[in-house]
């Protein structure tokens, strides 16, 4: 069982930058590929970046923008989003899976409670 708890989220103007932490509870945390979501509202939930060892993947929208990290000593994945646009807006989910789908929601079987991020234009 993995708990995870979002943090780091906000009111930012377009153009400024956003650290989201999620921190894991559990000993095993190294053995989880870590992903990262967002729920606009009335639109799905979006992949938008994991990382699964030292490899990362991104969703076009915010490659090159976005960055996701972990520090497995902390038990805590990261995400920087930098040069951010009114359309990031939304809630932001990390979740855990050790299946291989990294983009894929359903592979993911531990999810936090998200983190609101809101640009202004």
């Amino acid at each position: 069982q993995v708990q995870l708890v979002e943090s780091g989220g906000g009111l930012v103007q377009t153009g400024g930058s956003l650290r989201l932490s999620c921190a894991a509870s559990g000993r095993t945390f190294s053995v989880y590929a870590m992903g990262w979501f967002r729920q606009a509202p009335g639109k799905e939930r979006e992949f938008v970046a994991a990382i699964s060892g030292g490899n990362t993947y991104y969703a076009d929208s915010v490659k090159g923008r976005f960055t996701i990290s972990r520090d497995n000593a902390k038990n805590t994945v990261y995400l920087q989003m930098n040069s951010l646009k009114p359309e990031d807006t939304a809630v932001y989910y990390c979740a855990a899976t050790q299946a291989t789908a990294l983009l894929t929601i359903r592979a993911y079987n531990y999810w936090g409670q998200g983190t609101q991020v809101t640009v202004s234009s």
